[in-house]
Order: structure tokens, then sequence, then C-alpha cells
């Protein structure tokens, strides 16, 4: 490890996130034995756990490569599952826009919803001065290498024993748990609440269409809803103040 990475604030940001990483770990146990599951080849199974690291546009994909979906509507619903990831590089950018190109899109590829989540509760705002930016960055960086560590070591785990994990375990009712409670952490404000109760109710709605299609219409009537009242109702995106 890079000497300046052992600092205070980097590993304030490993012990931060350290309570959130069993429930992330057994969904990421859960998606690795989705994926050993899924008929993909032993290469190409590590090659999307280690690559895409996302395990929600992984779940929304599997399915459709099973069915043999066509290649537009795979690659559809895992960008539109990822949009998210859009909002979170817009936030983060005043924190990063001085680094090069090369480290920019590594933390791209580094930073998940929680490690995100973790940073803006922390700092609103991006330091003034490149001293605090840099500590600022230290923080992502703990807490972005311990989920990364705890999520490919899960999903290894799951991948390399899926048929010696027992379905009783019940992972996929763990997994959703471990995503309820990252929908709610992340809907802070009134705004991303109604965008989190729409999405739900136009995929529950639009449960019927074939390819998982109702994940891509649950998420396009969220974005039209919330992109009116973004520009109608700006007050709704301001986010909650904690009770005293």
């Amino acid at each position: 490890m890079n000497p300046r990475w052992n600092t205070a604030h980097f590993r304030l940001g490993m012990r931060e996130i350290a309570a959130l990483t069993p429930g992330l770990a057994a969904w990421g146990l859960m998606t690795g034995v989705a994926t050993a599951n899924s008929g993909l080849s032993g290469v190409e199974v590590l090659l999307m756990s280690v690559l895409v690291y996302s395990g929600a546009s992984q779940l929304a994909a599997l399915p459709l490569l099973a069915a043999g979906a066509p290649l537009w509507v795979i690659v559809a619903t895992a960008f539109c599952v990822n949009l998210r990831f859009i909002v979170f590089s817009a936030q983060l950018r005043d924190y990063l826009m001085d680094l090069p190109l090369g480290r920019r899109l590594f933390i791209g590829y580094a930073t998940s919803d929680l490690s995100y989540m973790m940073m803006l509760r922390r700092w609103p705002q991006a330091a003034p001065d490149a001293q605090g930016r840099q500590e600022q960055r230290l923080y992502l960086a703990g807490s972005a290498l311990l989920i990364w560590v705890s999520w490919i070591a899960a999903s290894l785990i799951g991948i390399f024993f899926a048929q010696s994990i027992p379905q009783e375990w019940g992972l996929g009712f763990v997994g959703t748990l471990a995503l309820i409670g990252m929908v709610l952490s992340l809907a802070d404000s009134p705004l991303r609440g109604l965008a989190a109760a729409i999405s739900g109710a136009a995929a529950v709605a639009a449960f019927a269409l074939p390819l998982k299609l109702n994940i891509l219409a649950g998420i396009a009537a969220a974005v039209c809803v919330c992109m009116v009242l973004e520009k109608t109702r700006p007050e709704m995106d301001a986010p909650r103040r904690p009770r005293a």
C-alpha cells in the first residue's frame, strides 16, 4: 500500500464503512451464486464479476442472457440500472477534477453506492484547498477499497461454491434487504424518495412485460416525473435536515 494512504482519513473511511460490509458481502455472495448458475463459461463469470462490479446490473442482465434477449436490450437494461452513477460522477466532480484522467477513471470504477453515500454524508461540499480535497479523497479511497475487497471476495466465494450453498440460506432475501437499506440511505430528499417510490411502483405495474423491460419502465417513469418536478419544485431536492 502506498505509504501516504496509511493516514487517519484513509483509516477513517475504512472504519466507517466496516459496519455496512456484512450486508454488502451477502449481496455479493448471492450475485456470485447467480452468476455461476447463469450458464456462462468460467472465464466469463470471473470477468463479469470483477470488471462489471455492479450487482444490480449483473442480476438484471443475467436473465436476459439466459433468455437469449437481443444485445441492445441487455446493454440498455444494464445502462439504465447504472444511470445513478452519472449523478454520482456529477456530484463528485469538484472533489476529483484536479486529478489526471486515468486516476479519475479508476476512481469511477472503484466508487460504489455506499462509498459515494458515506463521502457525501461526511463532506457535502468539496474542500476549497488541495490539502483538504486530498484528505477527502483518501477517505473515499479507504471506504472504496474495503467495499471492493468485501464484494469481490464474497462474489468469488459464491462463484466457486455455488453448488455447495444451500438454497435454504435465503441469500436472495438478504441481498434484497441490503439493497433496501442502501436505497433508504440514499433517499435523503423528498424528490429522491419520490423517485424510489415511482420507479418501484412502475416496475411492479409493468411486471408482465417480457425481457425484464419492467425495469426500464420503472426507471423511465421515475426519471420523467423527477425531471419535471426538479424544474417546477426545486425545493423538493433539498436534503432533509436531521432531527435535533
